[in-house]
């Protein structure tokens, strides 16, 4: 009940500020504030932990503590506790960006945001696994056009001036970067929650330590099995679950958050809850299934993708264990905020993608449809983009359609202004619009992509285009017969 009770309280707090921020006076005054920059700073001001350095900015730090001081009363909050959440940087520059979002677009469903809360970076090609379903084709070589670290720092700055809160270091298999170690420091520097998403294999104890001491903190391993025949199958290099294992342990052990990340797929679904029992043992602080996207080397195994039916009863598995309390269990399919609306009406938790790296708090997820549609599902092109080896911005790492590159283009005005990714931000305008769970899932725009040709068309994970999927099925089964497609 006291987290029911807290849910209601956060979908109004969010009532709250968007009838506050969606008066154009208040918008108008926002936007004068100047990049967002400026306003992490007066959130710093505010929090206690920056000092004003003219009287415009105590002016406007006095402003600001006034409306969140009113707030915070209304709705029952401590202000020592609003200002001890607003001394980690990267809150202060996740608000910041809320802020300006509405500034500058106003209330939409899901919100727009002024630049990408996070951004995945493909940080090289280089990686010592040959995974099956690799996105990226990656290799053991780096590949020819990859950026130099001057340009790898630019990029930076640019994320930096952006105001992106969150950064995740990935591949490839990034800690076989050199550079790595240079702009993960200078990412943590600023204020970014820096993540890696990396095989493990590579973690050693003095690894582990390293990546603690330069400022990451989240590193997400993948762990496909457990049983180490089938990972190591999957993942083509035989000792590597030994070793992602040991890299889990030694992450844990210099005291990183750590979660596994496990691509579903039909090899390895009914596996789960012992994939489960596995994160328990090593003591991960959460787990996430990946949706399997049929794009790079995963094209060449698109008959193991799952079923929606299949699908589903992973998604429900999932929720079942979040709201256990046992374990942070969460996927990157858009639908498991559908299934999780079941279990927010009961008292439960409000389960989101693509933020599974970010501290997402209990009361926060006890949220339901006000949060839900803010949050809005779906990430790619609109809360979060990826970034290649080479500097080219993509909506999403398993969505290679390259809309611009950072260093020729401006990486905030290919955000503000492609084409793509302002249509992702409309669900009034693509396939799911008949949906009444468009705001807050919107389905996986990758998966339509790599079925159909079409970022705004149909996702065959949803239970809704079952009829889609059997067609999608008959017509791989017609090309194995025909040769087509290698078994």
């Amino acid at each position: 009940m006291e987290e029911r009770a807290s849910g209601v309280e956060v979908n109004d707090l969010i009532y709250f500020l968007r009838r506050l921020l969606g008066n154009p006076l208040t918008r108008s005054v926002i936007r004068r504030l100047g990049p967002p920059k400026n306003i992490v700073k007066l959130l710093g001001i505010y929090a206690g932990v920056e000092e004003p350095t003219n009287l415009k900015e105590r002016t406007l730090s006095s402003t600001l503590t006034l409306i969140l001081s009113k707030a915070a009363s209304r709705f029952g909050v401590e202000e020592e506790s609003l200002r001890n959440g607003l001394k980690d940087a990267y809150m202060r520059r996740g608000v910041a960006n809320v802020l300006l979002g509405i500034a500058y677009y106003g209330i939409t469903r899901p919100q727009r945001l002024y630049a990408p809360f996070m951004v995945v970076w493909d940080f090289t090609k280089r990686c010592n696994l040959r995974c099956k379903h690799c996105y990226a084709n990656a290799g053991p070589f780096p590949a020819p056009d990859e950026l130099t670290l001057d340009q790898k720092l630019e990029v930076l700055r640019q994320l930096d001036e952006a105001g992106v809160a969150a950064l995740s270091f990935s591949g490839g298999e990034p800690l076989m970067s050199p550079d790595f170690w240079i702009v993960a420091r200078k990412a943590a520097e600023t204020g970014m929650y820096v993540s890696v998403a990396t095989n493990g294999t590579l973690i050693r104890p003095d690894v582990a330590e390293r990546l603690k001491q330069i400022g990451v903190r989240y590193v997400e391993v993948s762990l496909d099995s457990p049983y180490p025949e089938d990972h190591d199958r999957f993942r083509g290099v035989r000792g590597a679950w030994e070793r992602s294992v040991q890299g889990i342990k030694n992450a844990k052990s210099a005291g990183l958050e750590v979660g596994i990340a496990t691509t579903v797929t039909k090899m390895n679904y009914k596996q789960l809850p012992e994939m489960i029992e596995l994160a328990k043992e090593l003591k991960v602080d959460r787990f996430i299934a990946f949706n399997f996207i049929p794009t790079g080397r995963g094209k060449e195994i698109v008959e193991m993708d799952l079923s929606p039916r299949e699908r589903y009863e992973v998604l429900e598995l999932l929720y079942e264990e979040l709201t256990s309390g046992e374990l942070q269990a969460f996927s990157t399919s858009p639908i498991y905020a559908v299934v999780s609306l079941k279990g927010v009406d009961k008292g439960g938790k409000l389960a989101p993608t693509h933020f599974a790296d970010l501290n997402i708090p209990d009361e926060y997820m006890a949220a339901g449809f006000a949060l839900g549609e803010f949050l809005g599902g779906c990430g790619a092109g609109r809360i979060y983009c990826s970034i290649e080896h080479n500097g080219d911005i993509q909506p999403c790492v398993f969505m290679p359609i390259v809309v611009g590159n950072v260093l020729k283009d401006g990486f905030l005005n290919v955000w503000q202004n492609n084409e793509l990714f302002n249509k992702l931000r409309d669900r009034d305008s693509h396939y799911c619009s008949f949906c009444p769970y468009r705001y807050i899932c919107g389905g996986c725009r990758a998966r339509a992509y790599a079925y159909y040709g079409d970022p705004l068309g149909p996702d065959p994970s949803c239970e809704f285009n079952e009829r889609l999927w059997e067609e999608l099925i008959s017509e791989v089964k017609s090309a194995h017969e025909a040769g087509i497609l290698q078994r």
